[in-house]
């Protein structure tokens, strides 16, 4: 790696030229960043960067880490700004900073091995429900699985990369076949393909790169976890930062079912030798937790029952007893090598997750999920908070730069830095540890603003004239207040519901009262597909949840009015954000506030950011919950909002929604 003297000046200089060779337009907030993160990464300090929507954060944060003197990783959220680095970003700016002296511009893409297809399952066959291996699928998935294979192979004949996003259109079974997970490979010095496997080749090539992209998943795995995954690195920079609790929280969560155990238990009986029935005796443990789940009420369970505790012990016991009966490798080649693996992976996976839940840690939140349709009820277990591991095992010991554009909550860093595990008392400026501590971890927050003019581009309207949203869904009002708004623009809405039964309910009203008007519903077809159809019409309302709070961009007049039906508190029930309210209140805090309020608030921001995405969009936001301007939280909530014009006039919103209407029909 180029030894870099990282001041400002070169990074500044840098970011000059690929601004310019881009074609672009330097921005005042752009700039202060690259600055602040050099300097983080330079004095291995931790920094905090809100950078709103427009700013050119990607750019902020890459030139800098291209100019660093070690390897930095750049750890995203979703498929799509990975997509979005990889494919466009990068090369883009590495043709631009190309002659930049003493700067490395390697990289490359790292994801968990079950996002790679595999060769040895490709050639040599999937192992059926026996442990068998079977050649060829059968079925009507068999041509898709085909093709899958096909593509495999021209990937390895171009030097591609094998990744699932570069792969014919998949549903998540068929790709199953052509994948397998970590603890069903068979490794790279067993495969007889491991020369050409697609994961071990990422690995490779990560080794050899200076810039490493990947996801907070793998980032969770191999630095919470301690399962290496990732090269040795210096400085992670974590974008999208607002979801880094949630997807860490995700990766540490794990799942029991009887089903689960009893598939386990019939894979290993092909394997398992012995005077005993090893796999006999865990299907046999798979009745008993069946017993005991039938036996326990759905939801977060504080006191496990003796019948459930006894049954979680009884599966991991039986579980370690098959895993000890699997014979020893004799290391030839045959096809039952890939049968043995998945099959022990597969009891192994039954043993960790039933030993972790057996030990009812105080760490841990355990629940019962309500059985669904043909699917019976599961046993979950998540980590009571993420903020701890994630101070001792990533802060400790990297410097990490966390950057989005919704970090402030409340107009303040406080409570995102708390969730990542940093001391609001450890800001620089507000440091309050005692002199020589050596485990303050100093840190420092910093908006860089953003190019749009919220007061001028947008509205805040909270439609404080309507009752309280109840538990019964959309009152009468509120399906009014709807297609009242949605009338007065004539379409353009992007609809975003706490819940699916809610987004359907306003979707057939509108239906029904506006029926020139195209209305979609999430669920009416994929993602993808409705976004473009909401883009190509302009009389088009598109209503959802929770990935449309999140994950789609429309810039331009799309989309000129947000409709938030209510504030999306987690569900009283949820078993995980009850458990860390109630953690809360028992140290003495506000449990509420700091759960509750917190999580609605980065939802709301999130949602409030689809309207304005370039400094020609113009719009409103309304929200059809009143507690927004009358319960003592909704001034934290409205302070994380973007800093829009607000008003509670609705007379005045649908003059100014008309006026958007005619201006787009002249």
């Amino acid at each position: 790696m180029p030894e870099t003297d990282l001041a400002p000046a070169p990074v500044i200089a840098a970011l000059e030229q690929a601004v310019s060779a881009l074609g672009g337009q330097q921005r005042d907030g752009q700039v202060q960043m690259a600055s602040e993160v050099a300097e983080a990464m330079s004095e291995g300090r931790h920094l905090l960067v809100q950078a709103g929507t427009g700013t050119g954060k990607s750019l902020g944060y890459l030139v800098p880490a291209m100019l660093h003197d070690k390897r930095v990783v750049v750890a995203t959220a979703t498929l799509a700004l990975q997509h979005q680095l990889v494919e466009r970003d990068l090369p883009r700016l590495v043709e631009a900073v190309k002659d930049v002296r003493g700067i490395d511009t390697s990289y490359a893409v790292l994801k968990g091995r079950s996002n790679y297809a595999c060769l040895h399952r490709i050639r040599a066959g999937v192992p059926d429900d026996q442990g068998a291996l079977v050649d060829v699928p059968t079925g009507s998935m068999a041509e898709k699985v085909l093709e899958l294979r096909t593509w495999a192979e021209e990937e390895t004949e171009a030097g591609g990369s094998g990744e699932r996003d570069n792969a014919p259109r998949h549903t998540d079974r068929e790709w199953r076949q052509v994948s397998v997970n970590h603890r069903e490979c068979l490794g790279a010095s067993k495969c007889p393909f491991g020369a050409e496997c697609f994961a071990e080749l990422a690995k490779e090539k990560a080794q050899r790169s200076h810039l490493v992209v990947t996801n907070h998943s793998l980032l969770a795995i191999d630095a919470i976890e301690d399962v290496p995954m990732i090269p040795d690195y210096d400085t992670v920079v974590i974008d999208e930062a607002h979801e880094l609790v949630q997807r860490v929280t995700q990766a540490a969560t794990d799942e029991l079912g009887v089903s689960d155990i009893e598939r386990a238990a019939r894979r290993a009986g092909r394997w398992t030798d012995g005077d005993s029935d090893p796999a006999g005796d865990l299907e046999d443990a798979a009745g008993q937790l069946a017993e005991a789940i039938e036996a326990t009420a759905p939801g977060r369970i504080d006191q496990m029952s003796t019948q459930l505790s006894d049954a979680l012990v009884l599966v991991r016991d039986a579980a370690r007893a098959c895993l000890s009966a699997f014979p020893r490798e004799s290391g030839g080649e045959g096809e039952g090598d890939a049968g043995r693996t998945q099959a022990k992976g597969m009891v192994q996976e039954v043993f960790v997750n039933a030993e972790r839940m057996a030990a009812g840690s105080q760490a841990d939140v355990l629940w019962l999920g309500e059985a669904r349709d043909r699917f019976p009820a599961r046993l979950h277990v998540a980590p009571l908070q993420v903020w701890g591991p994630m101070r001792d095992k990533l802060l400790t010991d990297k410097t990490v730069v966390f950057t989005s554009a919704t970090l402030m909550l409340g107009g303040e860093f406080g409570a995102v830095a708390t969730s990542l595990g940093l001391k609001p008392t450890e800001r620089i400026g507000s440091l309050v540890a005692p002199s020589g501590d050596d485990t303050a971890l100093p840190w420092k927050g910093l908006d860089v603003g953003s190019p749009f003019d919220y007061g001028q581009q947008s509205i805040l309207y909270v439609a404080r004239h309507l009752p309280q949203p109840g538990r019964d869904g959309l009152a009468p009002a509120h399906l009014d207040e709807i297609c009242d708004l949605i009338d007065a623009l004539d379409g353009r809405t992007l609809g975003l519901f706490s819940s699916r039964r809610a987004a359907e309910t306003a979707a057939e009203a509108v239906r029904a009262r506006l029926p020139h008007l195209t209305t979609l519903a999430q669920g009416d077809a994929q993602l993808p597909e409705l976004a473009k159809q909401f883009v190509e019409d302009p009389h088009t309302c598109l209503f959802g949840t929770l990935s449309l709070w999140q994950g789609l961009d429309v810039p331009g007049d799309t989309c000129q009015l947000v409709i938030i039906d209510r504030i999306p508190f987690p569900r009283p029930d949820d078993p995980l954000m009850s458990a860390r309210a109630k953690a809360a209140d028992d140290r003495g805090g506000n449990g509420f506030m700091e759960v509750s309020a917190t999580h609605a608030a980065l939802l709301m921001a999130q949602g409030a950011g689809r309207l304005i995405r370039t400094t020609s969009d113009r719009g409103i936001v309304a929200v059809l919950d009143p507690r927004l301007e009358t319960a003592r939280y909704g001034r934290f909530l409205k302070a994380s909002l973007p800093p829009m014009w607000s008003t509670t006039d609705p007379a005045l919103v649908r003059q100014a929604l008309s006026r958007l209407g005619q201006a787009k029909v002249t």
